[in-house]
């Protein structure tokens, strides 16, 4: 499912999008390379990379002397990806699922992710494959997102239209979501089970520009029209008529109109940056 998913509706919009989310999700992607400490000449796998921003800021950590191999499900986000590569840039992006594809024992030095480690059918089974990639010792570093209702980008939108529209079933927590690791005690437990070594799992809290514009109005429709283009509301608002669909952008703008900003929306976003290590004294597998 999730790769259908993401070779079709959701991959297309990402890939359409690409330009503001990642300005949404720089800050997070930012602290995660922070956290992972790359260094110069080490070899790095990007793992859900999407359309490659964070591969292109681990190639320039590691410089010309390292690599990094940037992975993603979604075709249409390799191929934005292949199209943004600078020339000469230490990296490749290849389509792929991180969990399954052949990786070479002790390949990298780091292993790392910016929202893309949250939609694993079996989580401990892909993350022991991704640890036997490691070199002993070798880091891993990711971000995650914490639970939902933490997140102004579903809370605000899903907030506003719970009057007009029926709430969806809540979803199983630990199926394969974006929320699927905000519970802290989970991803002790399933990187545990993987052979992971010194796991920290540290919240991050940031401040998103989810609407942007020339003056406060036009900021606010950008946000209301991202909402409807990425994220749950727009899966809330599919099947809708245009009526029901009029209504809640009314309680969306108004919701969206509620946050600070001038030239932009800002909304809270809540995240668990992790690291953890592969043991040095026993082999990777």
């Amino acid at each position: 499912m999730q790769r259908a998913d993401w070779n079709g509706q959701s991959g297309e919009r990402w890939a359409a999008n690409q330009t503001r989310l990642d300005q949404i999700l720089s800050a997070f992607g930012e602290a995660t390379i922070d956290a992972a400490a790359p260094l110069r000449g080490e070899i790095v796998l990007d793992i859900g990379c999407g359309a490659g921003a964070s591969s292109f800021a681990l190639a320039d950590r590691v410089g010309p002397q390292g690599h990094v191999r940037g992975v993603d499900i979604s075709e249409p986000l390799i191929l934005r990806a292949r199209e943004l590569t600078p020339a000469g840039a230490p990296v490749a992006f290849e389509l792929a699922d991180a969990a399954r594809t052949s990786l070479a024992e002790g390949a990298f030095d780091l292993l790392f992710s910016r929202f893309g480690v949250m939609f694993f059918d079996d989580p401990a089974g892909a993350f022991a494959h991704l640890r036997r990639a490691l070199t002993p010792g070798g880091r891993l570093a990711f971000v995650c997102w914490r639970e939902a209702k933490e997140n102004d980008w579903v809370r605000l939108p899903m907030g506003a239209i719970k009057a007009i529209v029926p709430p969806p079933s809540p979803p199983d927590p630990e199926a394969p979501g974006p929320f699927s690791l905000g519970d802290r005690e989970r991803i002790f437990r399933i990187l545990g089970a993987a052979g992971f070594v010194d796991i920290v799992v540290t919240p991050f809290d940031g401040t998103i520009p989810f609407g942007m514009g020339e003056t406060r109005a036009a900021a606010i429709e950008n946000a209301l029209e991202m909402a409807f283009e990425v994220g749950p509301l727009s899966r809330a608002l599919a099947d809708q008529p245009e009526a029901i669909r009029t209504r809640a952008a009314d309680a969306v703008r108004a919701a969206f109109a509620e946050r600070p900003g001038d030239r932009a929306v800002m909304i809270d976003g809540a995240a668990w940056i992790v690291t953890a290590r592969n043991p040095a004294d026993i082999p990777p597998s």
